[in-house]
């Protein structure tokens, strides 16, 4: 099928311009000035015509940090890979990376190959899987190589969660230098997990078990320390560097030094983070807070890190703004918790939003139009090895397009949204704009209120290396 969208205003990383996009089947073909639609159609015109007049017309969403199904603390997080991409897609985003998780003592390739039988089948959008490589020893380490030549070229490592993910600082330098051997990417949580433990134990003692006191004990002194100690970590393995869901002026400080120093740093933060603080969500009343338990968690309002966090992206020392999708319902899942915050699952919802809120940043006055397409689309496909096939509007690339009305303010509810979670952490926050239209390789999956995909429309994305790796 031929689809021409005509009469919006297309959106890139490099700016914005009234354009026409064709489609062909998958593919984009072209990207025209306005009124060539007529030249189209003396050549045999298109099958259907989308007009896209008063809307931005970018390229679908890229998020690289989901977790459907995720296995934490006795439960799994309740976004299978049919709900959460399909809520995804809602929300504009066109291909996630999740993760495949290695434990201790397990092959990694047993790993790698459960979790692709899981998501196959499953996806409403296409999508890819980073490594999350619990137990690095010989044989993980030669794995890491046959994975980046089956197209998974980044690698998550965890300094914090002692006895269920923490690699200590050997076990990562060694991951550092193979992946410096073999181009692939490492991702690092950066918190120090056995001195959040410390403090927790403490807290517990103390009586101070509520939902807040998670945030308290995961201090941004640890998030800091941890991200400097994995950057000269990675000095010392060759190796380049991603650190995930950054949210602390302290840490923020310690990429900008490492990139002022041209390392291969680099960092992600997640819209909670800019928009949330441990004082309002995290410090609610009874066990209200428990829904914004994430890690790293929300931080106070009066340490002006949501501004540092808005400035590292306009200057880049913030690449990527990812969701870290990972969330659990309240009954019976973050309940768990009542007792005691360290029982709390860690994360919640956010897939569905991102695109939203960040172009609020926009309206704001934060971030430019191009920047917030940069932020959700093409450094994050950049990133990690899906460019150009994802992550911009061009000839030869997948026909992933989003239509999005800037002049469409909504409110957010559990009522409205599409995530399998029985609440929003989002509640009554209202957006300036709204997908309305979303294109999945050239297929329509959304449009005019009502989702049209299907369980199992999306691919497996063989990836390359990161385009920003020298």
């Amino acid at each position: 099928m031929t689809l021409l969208i005509k009469g919006g205003t297309v959106v890139s990383s490099t700016g914005a311009s009234l354009a026409e996009v064709l489609v062909d089947g998958e593919t984009i073909v072209a990207v025209l000035s306005p009124g060539c639609d007529a030249a189209i159609a003396a050549e045999g015109g298109a099958t259907r015509v989308i007009d896209a007049t008063d809307r931005y017309v970018i390229p679908g969403g890229v998020d690289v940090h989901t977790h459907m199904s995720f296995p934490f603390g006795g439960t799994f997080a309740s976004d299978t890979f049919e709900t959460g991409t399909r809520a995804a897609a809602w929300g504009g985003t066109t291909t996630i990376v999740d993760f495949a998780t290695q434990a201790y003592g397990k092959n990694v390739r047993e790993c790698f190959d459960a979790r692709l039988a899981e998501a196959q089948g499953e996806c409403a959008i296409d999508y890819g899987l980073h490594m999350i490589i619990g137990d690095v020893q010989d044989d993980a380490l030669k794995e890491m190589d046959r994975l980046v030549d089956e197209g998974v070229s980044s690698f998550k490592l965890f300094m914090a969660y002692p006895g269920v993910f923490l690699s200590d600082d050997g076990q990562i330098l060694r991951a550092m230098q193979q992946a410096a051997g073999n181009g692939g990417l490492l991702m690092m949580h950066a918190e120090n997990g056995l001195a959040i433990d410390v403090l927790a134990a403490q807290a517990v003692e103390r009586g101070d078990s509520g939902p807040v006191h998670h945030g308290y004990v995961r201090r941004a002194e640890f998030e800091s320390e941890a991200t400097h100690r994995a950057i000269q970590l990675a000095k010392v393995g060759a190796a380049p560097l991603y650190i995930v869901h950054l949210s602390a002026s302290e840490a923020l400080e310690q990429v900008a030094i490492a990139r002022n120093k041209g390392m291969n740093v680099f960092a992600e933060t997640c819209p909670q983070y800019l928009y949330f603080n441990l004082e309002d969500q995290l410090d609610q009343p009874g066990f209200e807070g428990a829904k914004y338990v994430c890690s790293t968690p929300l931080r106070t309002k009066h340490e002006h890190h949501q501004a540092d966090l808005w400035t590292g992206l306009r200057t880049n020392d913030l690449s990527v703004v990812s969701t870290d999708h990972c969330p659990f319902c309240m009954k019976e899942q973050k309940e768990m918790g009542l007792d005691d915050f360290r029982a709390i699952p860690n994360g919640f919802g956010g897939v569905e939003h991102r695109i939203d809120m960040i172009y609020q940043g926009v309206t704001q006055g934060e971030i430019s139009l191009a920047r917030w397409v940069e932020l959700c689309a093409t450094t994050p496909a950049r990133m990690m090895g899906l460019y150009p096939r994802k992550g911009v509007l061009q000839p030869g690339s997948d026909a992933d397009i989003v239509l999005y009305n800037p002049n469409h303010p909504w409110t957010i509810s559990v009522d409205n949204h599409h995530m399998n979670i029985d609440y929003s952490a989002y509640e009554g926050v209202t957006v300036p704009g709204k997908v309305e239209t979303v294109l999945s390789r050239g297929r329509v999956i959304v449009e005019g209120g009502q989702y049209l995909g299907r369980k199992g429309d999306g691919q497996f994305i063989r990836r390359g290396l990161s385009s920003y790796l020298i």
